[in-house]
């Protein structure tokens, strides 16, 4: 099998999270896959086959399936471009329909799963703040802790209060793995706004095998459902995030109007060579 290795949401052709990408006739069984995002070992690989009118589309992490994958339905985008065309492609997945445009201007756009967010409990948050030698004190004044879905794809949100404390972030990985997988989370995003409209984040991955995530769209799609239908954050921002890895990327994110709705997540790929 030919993998594309691509790094989605790059930053001035920099930076961007590795993604493994197969575009395939058929998909191959379940183990196979498994097989090969566990050699490839990127945080996730996607492999996409046509169905009729869609792309059936799927995503492995080395440990395990992810229901959603942001960076890599980017860089999928990114690969149908090159093989077919600039437009939109409908992709199928597990638990729905999602779509992915590549334009001629090189930038690629995904529209998000269906969004939806509930309130965290006070034990999971100090739970969670626990695993990073915090207390309350490092979260913010304006928004709560809250558990954030794309789709069936399960976040724990925690906005803080300083950018330091985001800077400095640090846990084990094996306590961290634990917890994410006792409550189903996939990453647990870390993130504070410099302005309303530049967001900076980090993204813990420990519960499939990776440290930390550079840049995730499917938790930017999460967490930007959540702010605008808790608290009304309707205004497109970008997000920064792996620059304390030494990864930058930027997402440029945009809710969709009305409760639930999707939300748009673009940016830009650049080939891994070498």
């Amino acid at each position: 099998m030919n993998v594309q290795r691509l790094a989605a949401f790059s930053e001035a052709g920099a930076g961007g999270n590795p993604a493994g990408v197969l575009l395939l006739d058929t998909l191959p069984p379940e183990a196979d896959m498994q097989r090969v995002a566990a050699e490839v070992g990127y945080s996730e690989t996607v492999f996409s086959a046509p169905d009729g009118e869609a792309w059936r589309t799927r995503y492995f992490a080395p440990e395990a399936e992810v229901s959603f994958c942001g960076h890599a339905t980017i860089a999928l985008g990114a690969a149908l471009g090159e093989a077919h065309g600039a437009g939109e492609y409908r992709l199928s997945l597990n638990d729905g329909d999602i779509s992915v445009t590549a334009s001629a201007t090189g930038e690629i756009a995904l529209v998000s799963p269906p969004t939806s967010y509930e309130d965290a409990t006070d034990k999971m948050v100090q739970e969670a703040l626990a695993l990073f030698g915090w207390d309350r004190s490092v979260l913010s004044d304006t928004y709560r802790p809250a558990i954030a879905f794309a789709g069936e794809a399960k976040f724990l949100a925690l906005p803080l209060a300083r950018h330091e404390d985001l800077r400095s972030m640090a846990y084990d990985q094996a306590e961290g793995a634990a917890f994410m997988r006792a409550n189903g989370f996939i990453t647990l995003p870390l993130f504070w706004f410099e302005r309303a409209d530049l967001m900076h984040a980090r993204n813990p991955f420990a519960g499939h095998g990776v440290y930390e995530d550079p840049a995730t769209g499917a938790s930017a799609s999460a967490v930007a459902g959540y702010l605008r239908d808790a608290y009304g954050v309707t205004q497109p921002y970008e997000v920064l995030q792996g620059v304390d890895m030494g990864v930058p990327s930027r997402l440029h994110v945009a809710a969709q109007s009305g409760k639930g709705a999707a939300i748009r997540v673009a940016g830009r790929t650049r080939p891994i060579t070498g």
